[in-house]
């Protein structure tokens, strides 16, 4: 059984989860999402009757800090730590990723993240591309799925995957957004990491961004669509030249009206920005552009 912990981030609920699954050697958890959720994390794992310290194996499917920025304080109450090898150095030497962040964030930081901890390298585990991780009575096999950050994994677990961002975001049944931050989108890598996910066969998608999804295929291809929408939309900006100061309120309109267009509800559509801020797209694929020059 898979048990979704929604972390209420910024207050609101069906935007950032976590997963947990019982096993033999106590539970599994897939995400810790930020320090800032992290007192959720712990309500929602005592409501399931679980310690922090229960807790001795974390999957995460990428370092950004709404999936792995609690993943220290998980490793201080003893738990080891799953990650791309890519993602690895980050979590043992957070610098270079609190500085970036801190460019994007500014006075932001504390209030979106909270607190950010190395992890001791003893405690990181690099996970290759197609390894099975056996715990207690479990396999869970690790799908390098780069296109969204080239430090992620998407978790499969039997019919389950775990897609972390590469799976996209959807709440509450409405409509499948790309995230796309700077620095690594790449839209060829994605496609791959979705054909990837098709040939898994697997029955339900569980988005950090929010719960399960059962039509696998339909939310697949969704995606995709959007994905090259959102890209060409601004490539035609990006080949007039335009900045990513003039292009935002442009782009953060349009995604709204195309929400309000499939009839998804003002309170759904600050759920997304909470989720997916579509500001953040801008930069990611602005950046995706000039790589390809």
């Amino acid at each position: 059984m898979i048990h979704s912990i929604d972390l209420f981030f910024q207050g609101d609920s069906h935007t950032v989860a976590a997963f947990v699954v019982p096993s033999k050697e106590g539970p599994i958890l897939i995400e810790t999402g930020p320090y800032s959720t992290f007192p959720a994390l712990k309500a929602g794992l005592g409501e399931l009757g679980y310690e922090l310290s229960d807790i001795r194996h974390v999957l995460l499917s990428h370092i950004h800090f709404d999936h792995a920025g609690a993943a220290w304080a998980l490793a201080e109450a003893g738990a080891s730590i799953y990650v791309h090898p890519v993602g690895l150095p980050h979590l043992a030497n957070p610098e270079r990723l609190l500085n970036s962040a801190r460019m994007i964030y500014q006075e932001r930081m504390d209030t979106l993240w909270g607190e950010i901890r190395p992890i001791p390298e003893a405690q990181l585990k690099a996970v290759a591309h197609g390894e099975v991780l056996g715990i207690g009575e479990h396999r869970f096999q690790a799908w390098h799925t780069p296109g969204h950050a080239a430090h992620h994994i998407a978790w499969q677990l039997d019919r389950d995957l775990f897609t972390g961002d590469v799976g996209g975001v959807s709440i509450e049944g409405s409509l499948v957004a790309p995230p796309c931050p700077p620095p690594d989108i790449n839209l060829e890598l994605w496609k791959e990491s979705l054909d990837l996910i098709r040939s898994l066969n697997v029955e339900k998608l569980w988005l950090t961004h929010f719960g399960p999804i059962q039509e696998v295929n339909a939310h697949l291809d969704e995606l995709e669509s959007r994905l090259e929408a959102w890209a060409n939309w601004i490539f035609n900006y990006f080949k007039e030249g335009k900045d990513a100061e003039s292009i935002t309120p442009l782009f953060v309109a349009y995604v709204e009206e195309e929400m309000r267009a499939k009839h998804v509800s003002e309170e759904l559509i600050q759920k997304f920005n909470l989720a997916n801020p579509a500001y953040m797209s801008v930069g990611g694929l602005l950046r995706y552009w000039k790589k390809k020059g």
